[in-house]
């Protein structure tokens, strides 16, 4: 499966899921619609089922500047973790 996106507008925040597999191709357009989605943004990863380096490197900028991630994969997470400890060191 490719990715997938689904936006849920609430009145306070935008929720966007993002569905499938996760390359560094599909970042452009993940960056546009979080982009158009107004400052109070959750990322939902729940059904994200593979992500490449370049896409961790993203969802840990995500997080550095604000942005919430929800229902992340504990190997997504262990990542991020990771990737943040390697960027700082």
């Amino acid at each position: 499966m490719t990715l997938k996106i689904e936006k849920i507008v609430a009145k306070c925040r935008t929720t966007v899921k993002l569905i499938g597999r996760v390359q560094a191709d599909d970042l452009v357009e993940v960056a546009r619609q979080l982009e158009a989605s107004g400052p109070l943004i959750v990322l939902q990863l729940d059904e994200v089922t593979l992500v490449d380096v370049e896409v961790v490197r993203f969802l840990n900028r995500c997080e550095t500047e604000g942005m919430r991630l929800v229902d992340c994969s504990a190997y997504i997470r262990e990542w991020i973790s990771r990737e943040r400890i390697r960027s700082q060191g």
